[in-house]
């Protein structure tokens, strides 16, 4: 293995995992929920739900990798948070935010906040083996199944009583959508870890149905790239190619496809994870970094450190499948160099930037820590590339 596994994990141990055990809040509960450019903690900023489920995921599959009991733990106390605070024990389901002591802030509820949860509390489960946590993700998938979807498939938001919602979280530019690739994907996601810890029937089921709406419905094989906002009829609504979620649903769907251990299901989609990865490589890939997305022609040139992230797992991905590629590990590796010089802070008690421009140079106006700024693509992109390595 030439990648550099030894990097990765430093990066993990001494630069990801310190920043976000700072972040403990032991006092009110859960973790502090905004860090700022400074490095300066918002001990009474509202505690996005969100973030906490990605918190109890990071931690979750930290000890999985390195049996640490502090990163348990840190998981247990994710956990009580999502189920005491962050959970509306009356009417069901995930708030998106909590004020700082617990109590609900932003009532909404989303689609893709509860599929967060169901994806960490599984994985939760998985180390844990608390049948409560387990319990708890087959509420929430009776719920997103019950409350979430119609005839056409996933729907967004909702308000406290499940009534529909304008998708003002999910939606951006400048396009109001009525269902989107992301919730999708990410439900996708969650139910692949459930039916990974639990081998339940009705959720190989669904899961099924989601890969096959994304090979007919989301995926454009004229343009060799998923649509990303769409009407009720899923219809696409504008002209965008999001470079980061299309490596990111590459692996992603060889995963669901490698749980779910369904031939057919294979044989359909990883002709379309193949195609997505040759075009991000070719569209996207540009001075050792991906860009972040092309709007209606224009490209997006900031590197994101989300997209990064999946860009190496997925690249990486894309090599062990197709090993007489090394393009794709040199991407790979060159992604994660740039990474590694640009984006990850080397100040005292940093983690890694919102985003740079071309050149490098940070972007200070964006927070370090926050509703969306979180441990799930950096911690998620060193966890699987050690455990695709064999490095514990």
């Amino acid at each position: 293995m030439i990648f550099p596994l030894d990097e990765i994990k430093r990066e993990l141990q001494e630069e990801i995992i310190p920043f976000w055990n700072a972040l403990r809040d032991d006092e009110l509960g859960g973790f502090y929920g905004n860090v700022d450019s400074a490095l300066n903690i918002d001990k009474m900023a509202e505690k996005g739900c969100l973030l906490n489920s990605r918190i109890l995921w990071f931690y979750s599959n930290a000890y999985d990798l390195l049996g640490d009991e502090i990163l348990l733990d840190n998981a247990r106390h994710a956990y009580e948070f999502l189920i005491t605070k962050c959970y509306d024990g009356e009417r069901g389901g995930v708030y998106w935010s909590v004020n700082a002591d617990g109590t609900p802030n932003d009532t909404q509820k989303h689609t893709y906040n509860q599929a967060f949860a169901i994806y960490a509390l599984s994985s939760y489960y998985g180390v844990s083996e608390d049948k409560a946590a387990l319990d708890k993700a087959f509420e929430l998938f009776e719920i997103v199944e019950k409350n979430c979807t119609d005839e056409g498939g996933y729907l967004e938001a909702f308000d406290i009583e499940w009534k529909p919602f304008v998708n003002d979280k999910l939606s951006e530019n400048g396009v109001m959508a009525s269902r989107t690739m992301n919730t999708l994907l990410h439900v996708m996601e969650a139910y692949t870890e459930l039916y990974r810890v639990s081998g339940d029937s009705r959720v190989s089921r669904r899961l099924e149905w989601i890969l096959g709406e994304i090979a007919d419905r989301v995926y454009c094989p004229e343009r060799r790239r998923l649509e990303v906002f769409f009407d009720l009829s899923m219809n696409s609504l504008i002209d965008l190619h999001s470079y980061g979620h299309d490596i990111e649903a590459a692996w992603l769907v060889d995963r669901a496809c490698d749980v779910l251990d369904n031939a057919e299901v294979t044989q359909k989609m990883r002709p379309i994870t193949a195609v997505l990865e040759d075009e991000i490589i070719s569209a996207a890939y540009e001075n050792e970094s991906l860009n972040n997305e092309c709007c209606c022609g224009e490209v997006d040139k900031w590197r994101v450190w989300w997209v990064q992230c999946e860009a190496i797992i997925g690249f990486f991905n894309a090599w062990q499948k197709r090993p007489d590629r090394d393009d794709f590990l040199g991407a790979a590796q060159s992604i994660w160099n740039f990474t590694k010089k640009y984006i990850s802070d080397d100040r005292d008690g940093g983690e890694w930037h919102y985003q740079v421009d071309v050149s490098g140079t940070p972007d200070m106006g964006k927070d370090v820590a926050g509703e969306w700024k979180c441990p799930y693509h950096n911690g998620r992109m060193c966890i699987e590339i050690m455990r695709r390595g064999g490095l514990r």
